[in-house]
C-alpha cells in the first residue's frame, strides 16, 4: 500500500479488532467543547467521547477577541459582549441537545488581555461554564495531540495557526515531543503587519521565525492546523483538481504549496477569494498564506499533510483513557459508521481473519485498511443493485474518517467498489483511483472480490463463514467448505470464487467440501 506518513515504529501495534457490541453501544451521550479563540468562538458537539469522534453540530461566531489587542492590551468592549452572547447561545444549544459533558477552553487573546480574567468571570456568570485558559505550552501540546489522534502514527512537526498565535510542536507517533514554541503570528497580528505592505510584513514574520524557531526543530513532514490553513488547502485542491475532496490527509509537495501561498499573500492583482474559500475567510487568508509560506521556508520539510483536527480534538483525545487512545482511529470510525448499518453487525469481525488468508505478510498499515473495508462491507445493501458500487465508492471518498490519507481512502473505496461487483473500467473510479499504483489497485480488487464471495457463500451468517477457508496456490484458489457452507447456492459461489481467482491472477478455482 502506498504510504505517505512516516510511521514511528517504536510503539506496539494498535488493536484492530471489530467489536459490534462496542460500535452499537449508546455511550454516555454527546460531548461538546466550546473553543474561545482569538478570532472566533466555536461550539462542536460530538456524537460521543470516543477515539474516532463524529461531529453532530458545528457552529462558530466571529468575535475577533484579538483585534487591536497589540495596541490596547485589552479586548474591545463590543467583542467582549459578542463573546459572552456567543457562549450563552452555545450553552443553550448544548443543553437542548442533551450534551452529557461540555468543556470550554480559551487561548491567546484571553491569555494576553488585561481584561481576559473579567471575560472569564462574565462567561461563567452567564453560562455556568468554567473556562480553562490554556498556556502556550498547553495550546501547542493539544494541537499536536489533535494530529496524533487524527493520523496513523504520525511523525512530524505540527503548526497550529490561530487568530492570535502560532504554535509549533513535535508529533512523535503516539506522544508529543518535548520541543515546542509559541509565536505572536496569528491571523490578526499578521493582518495588521500586512497593512504596512507585503515586503515589510514578510521581513517582520521572518524575523520572528528566525528568533523563535530553532534550526534543529525540523522534520520531513509538516502538519498545518487551523481554519486559515485549511482554507488554503481547499483553495489549492480546487485549483489542482484534487481527486479526493477532503482536507484531512491532503498531501502536497512543500515547494508547490509555498508557490501557491505566495499568490495569496502577494497577489498579482486584487480580486475575489480563490475558489473553495468561504467569504468569511477572505479577510485573513493573506495573513495565513504569508505565515505558511515563511514557516515552510524556515523549517524546510519535504511535504505538507493538512489536518482537519487540532486543539479541540487534541483536548478530547487527552480526556480518553489510555486504552481508548491506543485504538486505531480509522478502524474505530469505520466500525462506528459501518457496523450499525450492516444486516448482521457481528459478521464483519468474521471477515477479518477469513480475508487474511489472501494477504500473507501484510504490514500493520495494510491490515488496518483491510479491517476498515470489512467494517464497511455491508453498508450498501439498501441501495439499488445498479448503484451500489459507484455509490459506495463516492461515500467512502468523503466520509468523515480520520487516520487516513487520500491514497488510503482511494484503496478502501476501490475495494468496496469491487465488493459490489463494480467494473475495473467504471468511470466513477476516476480520477481518485489514479492515486493508486497498479499493484495496489489489484490488491483492492482482490479484497473486494473476496468480500463478495464471503457474503454469497455464507448469506452473512458468521457460523457458515467460520466453517470455510480460502487457500491460494501457485495455479489455483481453493475454497474449503463444510456441508453448511454449501447451502446458499454452490453454482453462484463457484462463479464468485472464479472471479476472485481472476483478480489474483490464477486460472483455476475449486470448491472442496471437507
Amino acid at each position: 500500500m502506498d504510504q505517505l506518513v512516516t510511521t514511528g515504529g517504536g510503539a506496539p501495534p494498535r488493536p484492530l479488532d471489530l467489536d459490534s457490541a462496542r460500535a452499537l453501544a449508546a455511550g454516555d451521550g454527546p460531548y461538546g467543547i466550546v473553543d474561545i479563540g482569538s478570532n472566533s468562538v466555536r461550539l462542536v458537539v460530538y456524537e460521543r467521547m470516543a477515539r474516532a469522534p463524529l461531529p453532530r453540530f458545528n457552529e462558530k461566531s466571529l468575535c475577533r477577541l484579538g483585534e487591536g489587542l497589540a495596541q490596547t492590551g485589552a479586548i474591545h468592549p463590543d467583542n467582549f459582549r459578542r463573546t459572552v452572547e456567543a457562549v450563552r447561545r452555545f450553552r443553550a444549544i448544548a443543553d437542548a441537545m442533551g450534551v452529557a459533558r461540555l468543556d470550554a477552553t480559551a487561548t491567546e487573546a484571553m491569555r494576553r488581555a488585561t481584561n481576559g480574567p473579567d471575560l472569564q468571570r462574565a462567561i461563567t456568570a452567564e453560562t455556568g461554564l468554567r473556562i480553562r485558559i490554556l498556556s502556550g505550552a498547553e495550546e501547542a501540546r493539544h494541537a499536536a495531540l489533535g494530529v496524533i489522534s487524527g493520523f496513523f502514527r504520525p511523525v512530524g512537526l505540527v503548526g497550529d495557526m490561530g487568530g492570535g498565535s502560532l504554535e509549533v510542536a513535535e508529533a512523535l507517533d503516539d506522544r508529543v515531543g518535548e520541543r515546542w514554541v509559541s509565536l505572536p503570528l496569528g491571523a490578526l497580528p499578521v493582518e495588521a503587519l500586512l497593512e504596512k505592505g507585503p515586503d515589510a510584513a514578510k521581513r517582520a514574520v521572518d524575523a520572528l521565525l528566525a528568533d523563535g524557531l530553532p534550526p534543529a526543530l525540523t522534520r520531513p513532514v509538516f502538519f498545518p492546523v487551523g481554519g486559515g490553513w485549511r482554507a488554503i488547502a481547499k483553495a489549492h485542491m480546487a485549483q489542482a483538481g484534487a481527486p479526493v475532496p477532503v482536507v484531512h490527509g491532503y498531501t502536497v509537495d512543500t515547494a508547490a504549496i509555498r508557490a501557491f501561498a505566495k499568490t495569496l499573500w502577494r497577489p498579482a492583482k486584487p480580486g475575489a477569494p480563490p475558489a473553495g474559500v468561504p467569504a468569511r475567510r477572505a479577510r485573513t487568508l493573506p495573513a495565513a498564506a504569508l505565515v505558511l509560506d515563511r514557516t515552510l521556508k524556515r523549517l524546510a520539510p519535504e511535504k505538507v499533510v493538512f489536518s482537519a483536527l487540532g486543539l479541540r480534538e487534541g483536548w478530547l483525545y487527552a480526556q480518553l483513557p489510555e486504552a481508548e487512545r491506543r485504538r486505531d482511529p480509522l478502524v474505530e470510525g469505520a466500525a462506528l459508521i459501518g457496523l450499525p448499518a450492516a444486516r448482521v453487525p457481528r459478521f464483519a469481525a468474521t471477515l477479518v481473519p477469513w480475508t487474511a488468508e489472501l494477504f500473507p505478510g501484510e504490514t500493520e498499515a495494510e491490515t488496518r485498511l483491510r479491517v476498515a473495508a470489512c467494517a464497511l462491507s455491508d453498508m450498501g445493501w439498501r441501495d439499488h443493485p445498479d448503484l451500489r458500487a459507484a455509490e459506495m465508492f463516492r461515500r467512502v471518498l468523503q466520509f468523515p474518517f480520520i487516520g487516513i490519507e487520500h491514497p488510503e481512502r482511494a484503496f478502501v473505496a476501490s475495494a468496496l467498489h469491487a465488493r459490489y461487483n463494480g467494473k475495473a473500467d467504471d468511470p466513477a473510479l476516476l480520477p481518485a483511483a489514479d492515486l493508486l499504483s497498479r499493484a495496489t489497485r489489484r490488491r483492492a480488487a482482490v479484497l473486494g472480490k473476496a468480500l463478495t464471495l464471503a457474503y454469497r457463500l455464507s448469506a452473512g451468517v458468521p457460523e457458515v463463514l467460520e466453517g470455510s477457508r480460502l487457500k491460494v496456490g501457485t495455479d489455483r484458489v481453493t475454497l474449503e467448505v463444510g456441508r453448511l457452507a454449501r447451502v446458499p447456492d454452490s453454482e453462484v459461489v463457484a462463479e464468485r470464487l472464479a472471479a476472485l481467482a481472476s483478480a489474483i491472477g490464477v486460472r483455476r478455482s475449486e470448491v472442496v467440501e471437507v
